[in-house]
């Protein structure tokens, strides 16, 4: 990931557990509300949660950041992005995994969503 870049929007996942390794570069780990420097080496683990486990990866350093990701993968899949107070839900296939095999993607926010029993 080149200086300057972030990994992803910030976000939490309801079901799927996150890993990362850091391989190289330096940058800082926004996680549940919090800042941490990360380095090559460093080790990052992302519980599955509401926003309170929300990540993202910046790169601030002055080289390219590479890292290691590795989930669970499992579908379906909730995501939560608390900066834009989005969520999306995937099926088939999970955020990383095939498109292809994906069957269904329904982001939103909550404050839009219908009803439980709207047009029953």
């Amino acid at each position: 990931m080149p200086p300057g870049k972030k990994a992803w929007p910030y976000h939490a996942h309801h079901v799927n557990e996150e890993m990362f390794v850091i391989l190289d570069g330096a940058g800082t780990l926004r996680l549940g509300g919090a800042e941490h420097t990360v380095k090559a080496g460093d080790v990052i683990a992302c519980p599955a949660g509401g926003a309170e486990t929300a990540h993202q990866i910046v790169n601030t350093g002055e080289a390219e950041l590479r890292y290691l990701a590795i989930s669970t993968m499992l579908a379906p899949e909730v995501a939560q992005y608390p900066d834009s107070g989005k969520f999306a839900v995937f099926s088939g296939s999970v955020p990383g995994g095939s498109k292809e095999a994906r069957r269904l993607i329904a982001p939103g926010r909550a404050e839009d969503t219908l009803d439980y029993w709207d047009g029953e």
